[in-house]
């Protein structure tokens, strides 16, 4: 039976991952030593995430459910903004060790190091075409990339929300 505790023993080789493109394509070829530390996961990992999202009811209301986290702040991705993004996912605040969940659709899943997730995070998430959960066991935060380039983030602890963002119109 898949957990927290022992998720990572349900990793997929990286050639059996349906994303695989995104991350070995000659655009986004990740170096060897970061494509090392990516960890897909099986069908029934994959579906453990998504039913712990499912069944915590995270998304009941988009982008977060209502009262779920005390902060919320959101950040909207444009062609040429990447560092600002990049910027923007640093100041979460989380540590570039910690190992975070990323979950795509129910059997579509990977463990990554935070640190890959704020470098790389144009090559996890598609705009227009994703909606990606990102979050720990603890669930005390959680990103939402959102499918029209906007992403939420929603915390538990004390933190200050980025006021980059204030003049731009969210979809939520």
């Amino acid at each position: 039976m898949v957990g927290f505790d022992n998720i990572k023993d349900n990793r997929i080789d990286l050639k059996e991952f349906d994303l695989k493109w995104r991350f070995t394509v000659s655009d986004n070829n990740l170096p060897v030593e970061h494509l090392n530390q990516l960890c897909p996961l099986n069908d029934e990992a994959s579906k453990f995430l998504w039913d712990f999202i499912m069944d915590t009811g995270l998304h009941a209301d988009i982008p977060f459910k209502k009262g779920y986290f005390k902060t919320m702040d959101k950040a909207k991705i444009f062609d040429n903004n990447e560092k600002i993004i990049k910027k923007w996912l640093f100041d979460r605040g989380l540590p570039f060790k910690k190992d975070v969940y990323l979950s795509w659709q129910p059997y579509i899943a990977m463990v990554v190091p935070w640190k890959l997730l704020v470098k790389y995070y144009n090559v996890f998430y598609y705009g227009t075409s994703d909606d990606l959960t990102v979050f720990d066991e603890s669930l005390n935060w959680a990103l939402l990339f959102y499918h029209e380039d906007e992403i939420y983030f929603g915390s538990n602890e004390k933190f200050e929300p980025s006021k980059e963002f204030n003049d731009i119109r969210f979809i939520w």
